[in-house]
């Protein structure tokens, strides 16, 4: 059983930067996709940043310029850095790995991590 586990979220002023860390742990397949979202009150889940298990990302239009998705696999984890934080990027940050093996698919999530972001 994979299991992932959030860390770094915070209080920051705006301008500030936070640095995510998901850790993952549990034997999985290493075709795998691993994403950030965000969870802002009020408002639907957004997929802010993915990596795949290659380096390849791709970010939301909300976030580009600003966070960097990046990755060790042999530490089998995920980071998320955060610049030039705006109060509108205040949210609990989940962690989710998606796993290929043949033609299924299994998806795995985090507890998430609040990031709190002042004005």
């Amino acid at each position: 059983q994979v299991q992932l586990v959030e860390s770094g979220g915070g209080l920051v002023t705006a301008g500030g930067s936070l640095r995510l860390s998901c850790a993952a742990s549990g034997s999985r397949s290493s075709i795998d996709v691993m994403n950030w979202y965000r969870q802002a009150p009020g408002k639907q889940r957004e997929l802010i940043a993915t990596i795949t298990f290659g380096g390849a990302t791709a970010y939301a239009d909300s976030v580009k310029g600003r966070f960097t998705i990046s990755r060790d696999n042999a530490k089998n984890t995920v980071y998320l850095q955060m610049n030039s934080l705006k109060p509108e990027d205040t949210g609990v940050y989940l962690c989710n790995l998606i796993t290929y093996s043949g033609t299924s698919r299994r998806d795995y999530w985090g507890q998430g991590t609040q990031v709190t972001v002042s004005s």
